[in-house]
Parts: C-alpha cells; structure tokens; sequence
C-alpha cells in the first residue's frame, strides 16, 4: 500500500508550506515588530487560506529562522514556539499537518508531531551526509527510529530527502542517486523527497526518474514544482511539497497567493481524473 494513502485522501497529494516568521531565539525575531502571537495569527491565516484553495495537507517548518543551526543544537524555545503555532494550525484546519524542523532537527520534529498529532516529519538528511550552510550533516536514521518507538509514535511518518537541496554532497559523489536512494529506502524512510538545487527550482525529469525506478517507497518533488512543470512531475512522482509557487511572484518570503494556488490545484484534479 502506497504509504501517502494512509494520510491523503486523494492520489497525488499536494501539500502546501505554512512558513513560520521568525521564532524566539532566532536572530531575526523582534517582538516589538512581530509577536508569537502575531506569528500564530499569520499562520492560521495561511493554514487557511491554503485549505479553502484545496491542498491536501500542510508542513509547518521555522524557514525565517536562518542562519540555522545544526539539529543538535536547535533549542528548546524553537521546539515550544513550532508547538504552541502547530496546535492552533492543527485546531484551524480538517486536513493533516507534519512538521519540518531546520535544520535536520527531527528529534525536535518528531516531538512537536507526536505532541500536537502531526501524520509526518521532514528529514533533510536520513542516511549519509552532506554540507550544509550550517556545517557538515550527517544521517539520523538510527536515533530517530529509536526515539519513534520511544514515543509509541510509530503512526508517524518519516519523509527523508535524497540529495537534497542547499547543500554539496561531493562527499559521497562516489555514489549515485539511485544508491542514495536505496540507502534511504533500506534504512527506514517511508516516503523519499527529490528536489532541485535551491528552495524554488525543480529537479530535472532524470532526477526524479532514478529516484522512482530505484525504490519502491513514494516518492515527492520538494522544491520548484509549478503549474507549467506540474503534469510532467507528477506524472512520475507521487504528489508534491509546494511552498515558493504559492507565494506572490513565487517568491517564498512574500505572502500567499490565493489565485496561484487555486490554478495549480485546478491543474492536480484535471490531472487525477486520468488516473481514477
């Protein structure tokens, strides 16, 4: 069974970004400028406005916390305020939330999702390592799946990228995407992410291809997917994390774009008549 049907209604889920303005204990958090208050406020709204244009489910991620730190590091006060915002973005909407932590910090993720009742987690890096801006980051399949069982959570779900974007991976050029892949699969991720270089470009059709071909786990396209590449990605892939595309002039720092939104969703139904 596809494991994507135990959370989505519909094939070919499309999951929109809830994009949280800066957290305390972040640098660019200001309190006199925007409260946690005002941040939920927002949040809520987008969770909103995303629902009512029809994506199927959302991911809270603390994006606005750059420059990141490493998953180790990330403190308390990050995991409180991605909680209490979780909570009431859970409480606004009907369709399933997962949380994303930056950066790689799945243990925090994995406690706001069992502690809120997300459906899934992102993992930027599952297995192997890469360098981020933050430094080099290396796999955290083991303590996640431990800690899983430790939380009696194991309803929920471990999206894990492959080769993922913002980051040089010459450290282990030696092995193809393809192997990365199975490497992922082999060690517990339940659904792979496939993205291009940057937050807002697409892989290349190739791309997406290896990583289908070499697994039998779902596979995503995280980043650059649009409404002129949709029907092409989603033809192999099986649903999408959109985020940039739904913002104004695409751009992930701007507000939502409601019109955007309800055209790429239009595109995604005309798209799962042909496969129903």
């Amino acid at each position: 069974m596809n494991t994507l049907n135990e959370i989505f209604f519909n094939p070919k889920p499309v999951i929109g970004m809830v994009h949280l303005h800066p957290l305390p204990g972040s640098p660019l958090f200001n309190p006199q400028k925007m409260d946690m208050d005002e941040v939920v406020r927002i949040a809520v709204e987008e969770a909103k406005i995303l629902e009512e244009a029809g994506v199927d489910g959302l991911q809270i991620e603390n994006i606005w916390d750059f420059p990141y730190q490493k998953g180790c590091n990330v403190g308390h006060e990050t995991t409180a305020a991605m909680a209490v915002a979780a909570t009431k973005v859970k409480g606004a909407v009907s369709i399933p939330i997962g949380i994303n932590c930056h950066l790689n910090a799945g243990t925090q993720a994995l406690a706001i999702a069992a502690g809120v009742g997300a459906k899934w987690i992102r993992v930027f890096e599952w297995v192997n390592a890469y360098i981020s801006h933050a430094g080099i980051l290396e796999g955290i399949a083991a303590d996640l799946s431990r800690y899983r069982g430790f939380l009696h959570a194991n309803k929920i779900i471990f999206f894990c990228d492959v080769n993922v974007k913002h980051g040089s991976h010459f450290i282990i050029s030696d092995r193809t995407i393809a192997e990365q892949a199975r490497d992922a699969e082999n060690e517990g991720a339940e659904v792979l992410i496939v993205t291009g270089d940057e937050t807002g470009k697409a892989p290349t059709i190739k791309k997406v291809k290896e990583l289908s071909d070499a697994v039998k786990i779902p596979i995503l396209i995280g980043s650059g997917t649009t409404t002129e590449n949709v029907v092409e990605l989603l033809g192999i892939a099986d649903g999408a994390i959109v985020g940039s595309n739904f913002k104004q002039n695409n751009d992930w720092k701007k507000s939502l774009d409601e019109k955007a939104i309800r055209e790429f969703m239009k595109m995604v139904e005309e798209l799962r008549k042909g496969i129903e």
